[in-house]
């Protein structure tokens, strides 16, 4: 075998090596996630096939919450749209979803203010409070809520995460509200495909 050959496989062989590996989604294998129906923002009953084939960014709160939820929703979606603006294809087939785990309270009314306020393709969904508790054990969010002297006014303690599902429904990746916009679109741009 002639030098540059050996120098080509070398190179080559090297090169391999010094490659990436894919990486893998942290969240594979999860238990999270699952079939749910519920209703959207304009009163209408939708299920999760409904987002069949699309990535989804899923996160549980509630709007009368005094600080927390308004203030990630505001992050998520702020970094969502540095997403939209630097890969418009891959956001396209990427929906944005607020389910509530005040369902007394968050009325498809409610919701409708609370998402147009962050995001036009903010989808906002509420149910009885059965169907609420039964998706929040589905995709491992816990809450409870916490009553004061004023039966009205209480507040709900819950889980704090944005997960990003895929098309499949599968769980990928913690999308980190508390980052910048550019970090959360970041993330979206590594996962979304």
């Amino acid at each position: 075998m002639n030098k540059s050959v050996l120098s080509i496989l070398l190179l080559a062989s090297v090169s391999a090596c010094s490659a990436p590996a894919p990486q893998r989604p942290p969240l594979e294998g999860a238990r999270m996630g699952g079939a749910f129906t519920l209703t959207n923002q304009d009163g209408k009953r939708v299920s999760d096939a409904d987002f069949k084939g699309q990535y989804r960014l899923v996160y549980f709160g509630y709007t009368f919450c005094p600080d927390v939820c308004p203030v990630d929703v505001q992050q998520l979606m702020a970094g969502f749209r540095v997403f939209e603006k630097e890969a418009p294809v891959a956001a396209a087939k990427t929906v944005p979803i607020f389910i509530t785990v005040d369902p007394e309270r968050d009325t498809p009314s409610v919701l409708k203010q609370f998402v147009s306020a962050f995001h036009p393709r903010l989808i906002g969904l509420t149910g009885t409070p059965a169907e609420i508790a039964a998706t929040s054990k589905l995709y491992g969010v816990v809450y409870e809520k916490n009553i004061s002297s004023d039966a009205k006014a209480y507040l709900v303690d819950h889980s704090r995460t944005a997960v990003l599902y895929g098309p499949d429904g599968a769980p990928i990746a913690l999308i980190p509200q508390d980052g910048t916009p550019q970090e959360i679109a970041a993330e979206f741009e590594r996962w979304v495909k």
